[in-house]
């Protein structure tokens, strides 16, 4: 008995100094926890990761939820990789699939974070994280849309998502418009260091110098995209490499990965150049994996190109363009689908004299994106309903939505015309669902409510609906929903915080592209 009473006092005076040495106790990781929307897994995998440094100050404290976090999403990222047999069929296996890809995106962009020899401003961070949870969000959808049992998301997920949005929220903070980017030499150059003087010389011509030329008619080095951006991995370095498409119709479906940055394909312009596919959810793929092109790869450019999805209505979920590039670029392309053609999937991107057609949520997903001085056309869709807008904001501190700068909405040559159709400006996916019409001409066919509910009053509290100074006759807020997160901004002030030189520090990396754009409103 005299034995156990000691070891008992041993135990309760050596415990709290090993704590105490390394930096913290139980009882402050639970207080600092205590202030995370998810403390219990916050709690547990802190006190149990030894990885964690010590933790004085909320810097530190972030930076022990980096590591946590990064820590569970590796662990999770393995074991999904050992589920891959247990798939019972092919639509289960293209869940599977897309859960890989995405793990593998979100252990790189959390690994960004933390590595002490890459660049990474709060905003940068903010970015990355709302992009890694919003990548465990995509893999949950595959499995829902393509009717797999849910049982499985849990076992992939392990709390991940608790913990990046524990990681947000302790995050939050810092303006976009701050970040700054600093050279190798410590100079600060007012864009990013991965483009090189060179590049921008390059880029400020009319017509970019072409590293390799694709043409269907064999004049080029290559006669698909495919077979072009094959060897554009194995180039060396990460800088500025242009893939000039010459005029055809390319029947492909085009990925780049993430470890392919700075692309730019360069075509011959919209109508012109053209790439195109049909996978659709409708004939068995994820919405994730439909896309006729999909950028992942940071510093992508694209221009003068054609992109299209010929599914059709009837196969639904249709993209034609999947972006998921940091800091990219759409300079006068062309998107046309009918429901989910243009999917900002994540990261931060700008859209600039584009068009864009579509029927159903055919722009959509949870990047921080800029779409200006472009056209957007409603196409006549197959159960008399247009949405143009579905943004997918999942959680409050995620710096993400859609903002619609100085557009002009009407409708496609097959709507006008038709009647018994309603046009609006969008719904919410998700919970915090984030859009703004900003500036820009709303033609008549805008039904006068303007905002369509998802389901129910999903949302409609959390949501954030803005528009500020638009034109035309589909622009009256008369009659407007009265939705508690709908608003009718009049502040200049307010909607600043949704342009370009705000929203996604435009002024920072836009410049080095030699695309115009308006940095304020």
């Amino acid at each position: 008995m005299k034995t156990f009473l000691l070891l008992a006092t041993l135990v309760a005076t050596v415990l709290p100094f090993i704590s105490s040495v390394s930096g913290y106790t139980k009882s402050e990781i639970t207080t600092w926890c205590s202030q995370t929307p998810h403390p219990r897994p916050c709690d547990h995998f802190l006190a149990t990761n030894s990885n964690r440094g010590s933790i004085k100050q909320k810097p530190d404290f972030v930076k022990a939820l980096l590591k946590v976090t990064l820590d569970r999403a590796e662990h999770a990222g393995s074991h999904t990789l050992t589920l891959g047999p247990k798939c019972r069929n092919e639509r289960e296996k293209a869940a599977w699939a897309d859960c890989l890809e995405l793990y593998e995106d979100t252990i790189s962009r959390i690994n960004k974070t933390v590595d002490p020899y890459k660049q990474c401003s709060q905003t940068d961070m903010q970015t990355w994280l709302s992009t890694a949870l919003t990548n465990m969000e995509t893999c949950k959808e595959g499995f829902e849309e393509l009717g797999v049992s849910n049982n499985v998301w849990p076992l992939m997920n392990n709390n991940v998502s608790a913990l990046i949005s524990n990681t947000l929220a302790m995050n939050k903070g810092g303006s976009a418009t701050n970040s700054t980017y600093v050279g190798a030499s410590g100079k600060k150059l007012g864009f990013p260091d991965w483009v090189r003087p060179g590049d921008r010389k390059l880029l400020q011509s009319s017509t970019p110098r072409a590293n390799v030329v694709v043409a269907q008619d064999g004049s080029g080095n290559y006669k698909t995209i495919g077979a072009a951006i094959v060897a554009a991995a194995k180039r060396s370095g990460n800088g500025r490499y242009v893939i000039r498409v010459k005029a055809g119709v390319y029947k492909e479906n085009i990925e780049i990965g993430k470890k392919l940055k700075n692309i730019m394909l360069l075509g011959d312009g919209i109508g012109k150049t053209i790439i195109t596919g049909s996978k659709s959810v409708g004939g068995g793929t994820t919405t994730f994996k439909s896309a006729t092109l999909a950028v992942v790869g940071d510093g992508f450019i694209g221009r003068g190109i054609t992109i299209r999805n010929t599914a059709g209505p009837q196969n639904h979920q249709a993209v034609a363009l999947r972006s998921g590039s940091d800091l990219s670029v759409f300079y006068q392309c062309s998107f046309e689908g009918y429901q989910d053609t243009l999917y900002v999937h994540s990261n931060r991107q700008f859209y600039r004299e584009c068009d864009i057609y579509g029927t159903v949520d055919f722009i959509f997903g949870n990047a921080a994106v800029v779409i200006q001085n472009c056209n957007i056309y409603a196409r006549k869709p197959p159960n008399k309903t247009n949405t143009l807008t579905a943004q997918g904001r999942t959680d409050q501190n995620q710096n993400t939505g859609i903002s619609i700068h100085n557009c002009r909405i009407t409708a496609a040559p097959d709507l006008k015309g038709v009647s018994g159709v309603k046009t609006y400006l969008g719904r919410p996916w998700k919970q915090y669902s984030r859009t703004v019409f900003m500036k820009s001409n709303l033609d008549g066919l805008i039904d006068p409510v303007g905002w369509m509910p998802w389901s129910g009053n999903f949302a409609l509290n959390t949501l954030y609906y803005g528009e500020y100074m638009n034109t035309g006759p589909g622009s009256s807020t008369a009659k407007r929903v009265n939705w508690k997160g709908y608003h009718v901004i009049t502040s200049s002030a307010v909607a600043a915080k949704f342009t370009v030189g705000n929203f996604v520090a435009g002024g920072s990396w836009l410049p080095a592209t030699n695309v115009p754009f308006t940095s304020g409103l």
